[in-house]
C-alpha cells in the first residue's frame, strides 16, 4: 500500500488482512502533507470537534457528497482535510421480503485495491484522527443492490482529491463507472461484526445467489 499511494508509511497500522471492518475500527488511510503522503491508521467514525465524547451524537462514518460542503460536521475537511482510505473491498446488503438481510460483496473487476474518497478530522486534547467515507448516489449497475455507493477515485485522481493539484475536487463527487466494480451473494455470516476470516468474501454458490439481485430496500448498509 505503502508503494502504491506513494506514501511513508506510520509505525501504528491496523493489522491486516482484516475481512470484517466495522465502524469505530482503525483503518488504513492515505493523507497528503508539506512532507508528502502518508499511510496512517485513523478510526473509522469521523467526530465533530463539538463532540465532548465520542458518543455525543451519531456515528458519522459516511459523508454524502451531495450535501458534504453544508454540513457543520463536515465542511471544513471537504475543504482541508481529504483523505484516501485503501480497500480491497466492501458490502451492502438487500432485504427479503421477510426481512432477512443479504449481504453482497463488491470489488474491483481488475482485481486492484479499491481507494474511497474520505474526509478526516482530529478530535479530543489527544488529536485522535478519525474519518468518514464520500458517498453518492448509485451508478446503474450498483443500484440494482443499493442506492448508495462509496466515491471511489481512480489513480489518475488520487492527487487532486489529497490538494496535491489545487482546487477542483467537487467535480470527483459524482458515480463511478459501470465498468470498475463487481459483486457476488456472500453468507451471512457476516452480517456479524464479529465474524472473521477470508471465507466472508467467497462466493455462495451458483444456485443460492440469483443472477440478478432483487431491489434494494434497506437504507443502511455498511460500507465494508
Amino acid at each position: 500500500m505503502a508503494q502504491l499511494f506513494a506514501a511513508q508509511p506510520a509505525n501504528d497500522l491496523p493489522e491486516v488482512p482484516n475481512y470484517n471492518v466495522c465502524p469505530t475500527n482503525s483503518v488504513h488511510v492515505v493523507q497528503a502533507g508539506a512532507a508528502g503522503r502518508r499511510l496512517t491508521a485513523m478510526r473509522w467514525g469521523f467526530l465533530p470537534v463539538w463532540y465532548k465524547t465520542p458518543t455525543d451524537g451519531p456515528l458519522l462514518i459516511n459523508a454524502r457528497a451531495e450535501t458534504i460542503p453544508e454540513k457543520p460536521a463536515f465542511a471544513k475537511a471537504s475543504r482541508d482535510q481529504r483523505c484516501l482510505i485503501p480497500a480491497s473491498g466492501f458490502y451492502e446488503w438487500t432485504r427479503t421480503p421477510e426481512g432477512a438481510r443479504l449481504p453482497w460483496y463488491f470489488s474491483r473487476r481488475d482485481g486492484a485495491p479499491l481507494a474511497f474518497a474520505g474526509i478526516w478530522q482530529p478530535w479530543g486534547r489527544d488529536g485522535i484522527a478519525t474519518c468518514a467515507m464520500v458517498t453518492t448516489g448509485a451508478n446503474e449497475g450498483v443500484s440494482a443492490v443499493h442506492h448508495r455507493m462509496p466515491l471511489v477515485l481512480e489513480p489518475e485522481h488520487w492527487a487532486l482529491w489529497l490538494g496535491e493539484e489545487g482546487h477542483g475536487a467537487a467535480r470527483l463527487m459524482q458515480p463511478g463507472p459501470e465498468d470498475v466494480l463487481r459483486w457476488h451473494r456472500v453468507a451471512t455470516v457476516v452480517n456479524s461484526n464479529r465474524a472473521e476470516g477470508c471465507d466472508l468474501i467467497e462466493p455462495l454458490l451458483e444456485e443460492a445467489a440469483p443472477a440478478q439481485p432483487p431491489p434494494a430496500t434497506d437504507p443502511q448498509g455498511s460500507l465494508f
